[in-house]
């Protein structure tokens, strides 16, 4: 697999009343409806532990270095889906699944406190809402293991990852909303990072919904 043509999609695992993770149910259905031909999708899922997690994306960004890694979270409270733009570095204090916190609850010793994700989410919401979609822009991510992954995956992939809060509960919740919703989002994420001037930024909702339709 090469950078160009892989897009890595991470799910949690099971997590308190949580059996089956809603994201990562989320990241088996996107590996079957897919991204479209030239893109393979690689999923992993990933557990509720700082320290496991970690592990595993450090492997993930040191055999697959993928174009884009797009990790998946639930957000208990919301019923929309929630585009993050910033991971933080510090203040974990809440205990993972196996009951421990990172080391000096930071995730890199010496990093910076906040990096940002190469995706500029706030212009990615404005375009999404333009075309009807039910999502909301965010600069933090919370302090558990969804904002310490992505931090992580922020800090080894040089921004070239997102986190995407998806719903459990309500309307947006069924895979059979969500999962064509997140498709979209991800597509038009990929989209972005091809696009070099305003005018194709201009042209991103045309160009999704011919290739959408197509």
């Amino acid at each position: 697999m090469s950078q160009s043509e892989t897009v890595v999609v991470t799910g949690f695992g099971p997590f308190r009343q949580y059996l089956i993770n809603p994201s990562w149910q989320a990241a088996q259905d996107l590996k079957k409806l897919g991204l479209g031909e030239d893109v393979e999708v690689y999923i992993k899922e990933l557990p509720v532990s700082y320290a496991k997690a970690l592990q595993l994306v450090s492997h993930i960004w040191e055999t697959v270095n993928p174009k884009l890694a797009v990790h998946l979270g639930i957000a208990s409270g919301s019923k929309v889906i929630t585009l993050e733009q910033s991971g933080k570095n510090k203040a974990y204090k809440d205990r993972d699944v196996c009951g421990c916190c990172p080391h000096g609850n930071v995730c890199v010793e010496g990093g910076p406190d906040k990096l940002d994700s190469i995706i500029d989410m706030k212009s990615l919401t404005r375009l999404l809402k333009g075309i009807g979609l039910n999502v909301i822009y965010s600069r933090d991510a919370g302090r558990y293991v969804c904002d310490f992954v992505y931090y992580y995956s922020l800090h080894v992939g040089k921004g070239r990852a997102v986190l995407i809060h998806v719903p459990a509960s309500g309307s947006l919740a069924t895979p059979e909303s969500l999962v064509p919703l997140l498709r979209t989002v991800i597509i038009t994420m990929l989209r972005q990072l091809e696009a070099s001037t305003d005018e194709d930024h201009d042209q991103l909702p045309v160009k999704l919904f011919n290739a959408e339709s197509a």
